[in-house]
């Protein structure tokens, strides 16, 4: 890139696409920087889907944390003290309401604001397309951080055959009184699907989970303390801590399988846990039952592949979601696979000074790991105005292959399991990146001055 056109880019602001916990996190490493930028929520607040006035927030009424407060809080705004250990979406939204105000952020976001397109030109900076309460409209910037989240747009299975009762999203759910008198199947034993599964064995008729495969299940609390607070900061080797937490889980939840779930075909870590004990409570008390995989559906029956069957009036589909940035192309993040393939899952290689922030999934990472994220493209933003060869040396860097980033565990092979990563290894390789840019400013600047 030019060194005009390079100038062009520094002197506009920088579009953040989302005012969810990544946004935010985006627009205050960005003001750290001292950079501008200008915030895009479609909805009227900030909170992204933790703010379930929020039309496309996709939480439910009994929705909680599954990580606790203190991995899961920003480091620099920590949740308020009274704040339990798995708060619930209401004082999320709380907490991030607060952030936006104590930072003074708010004034920034345009609320109401829909962006359609963003799109590079061709002297290095982008246009941003978007509709408003004042009808459609469009701007340049410097660059794009694209922070609207991954959990939004549903994914939804093919089910051969034709069912008679209600098909569902998880999405679509709010609240459990929606299920009461109903015969239910949920469809996905993820930790959406459990606490559906919680929730409804109190209102429905009768309540069954479908799943393929089988899962570890772990309690929120051990030894009286929050699980994920237990070597916090003292991370053990990935052998020694699959070994010792297996048993650990042995000793609190007992063996999963007694209950009808399938054995895992992979060792634990290896798949997203589910962070929920008291769906084998309610199993072992018979308020609900596990059956197989759906073979196919035939008016209110539903033929699992092991050959039973069962009477239902609503399947609901916890499956899941599938990452949509519809107001990019698809080329410009690499995206031919099944997510796209970023450097350290945030720099485009195709598009320069275009970046996802939250497009990672790892147990334990918390909205601090997104805030690092963003810290690393900011201060890359940062280099460009203040240290074009820094800038120009990090550039070479992220056009190669991503770091790995798995700590050794050998994740499924699945769609949503192509953007996870293990917390202490990623963390480790953002703030290796961090210091390497400020080594390479600091560099530059000496040579200036010489």
């Amino acid at each position: 890139m030019s060194p005009a056109a390079n100038a062009i880019r520094s002197e506009l602001p920088v579009a953040v696409i989302g005012s969810g916990p990544s946004g935010l996190a985006a627009m205050r490493a960005l003001s750290k920087q001292g950079l501008d930028f200008v915030g895009f929520e479609q909805h009227t607040d900030v909170g992204g889907l933790w703010n379930i006035e929020n039309p496309a927030s996709t939480v439910y009424e009994s929705a909680h944390l599954i990580s606790s407060k203190s991995t899961t809080q920003f480091s620099e705004f920590p949740m308020p003290r009274d704040t339990p250990d798995y708060p619930g979406h209401r004082r999320l939204h709380a907490y991030f309401r607060s952030y936006a105000d104590h930072f003074g952020l708010r004034p920034a976001i345009r609320f109401g604001v829909k962006v359609t397109a963003a799109v590079p030109a061709d002297d290095g900076a982008w246009t941003v397309s978007w509709d408003g309460p004042d009808g459609p409209g469009s701007g340049r910037f410097g660059a794009v951080i694209v922070a609207s989240g991954t959990l939004h747009t549903p994914a939804v299975p093919a089910l051969p055959g034709r069912f008679a009762g209600e098909i569902r999203h998880s999405a679509e759910y709010k609240d459990a009184r929606e299920l009461a008198g109903k015969r239910v199947l949920i469809v996905g034993a993820g930790n959406s699907g459990c606490d559906i599964a919680v929730d409804a064995v109190h209102h429905a008729a009768a309540v069954d989970i479908s799943v393929r495969r089988g899962y570890y299940f772990i309690p929120k609390y051990v030894f009286g303390r929050p699980t994920d607070t237990l070597n916090q900061g003292k991370p053990l080797p990935r052998p020694l801590k699959q070994f010792f937490d297996k048993r650990l889980l042995r000793m609190f939840t007992g063996d999963p399988h007694r209950f009808g779930f399938p054995k895992p075909d992979y060792r634990i870590y290896e798949s997203h846990p589910v962070v929920n004990s008291l769906i084998l409570h309610h199993l072992g008390h018979g308020d609900l039952q596990v059956k197989g995989d759906i073979a196919r559906l035939d008016g209110h029956t539903v033929h699992f592949r092991d050959g039973s069957t069962g009477e239902y009036d609503l399947l609901l589909l916890a499956t899941g979601y599938a990452l949509d940035y519809p107001f990019l192309d698809p080329a410009l993040l690499g995206w031919d696979g099944p997510s796209p393939s970023l450097y350290l899952n945030i720099f485009s290689r195709q598009a320069e000074n275009l970046f996802v922030i939250g497009m990672v999934e790892a147990s334990g990472l918390g909205w601090e790991g997104r805030f690092r994220q963003a810290e690393l493209a900011a201060a890359y933003l940062a280099a460009q105005k203040h240290s074009p060869e820094a800038a120009g040396e990090f550039r070479q860097l992220l056009a190669g292959k991503s770091p790995d980033v798995t700590g050794g565990y050998r994740y499924l092979g699945l769609d949503r399991m192509s953007y996870y990563v293990n917390k202490d290894a990623y963390r480790a390789e953002l703030e290796a990146h961090l210091d390497r840019l400020a080594s390479a400013g600091s560099a530059a600047r000496e040579e200036v001055n010489r």
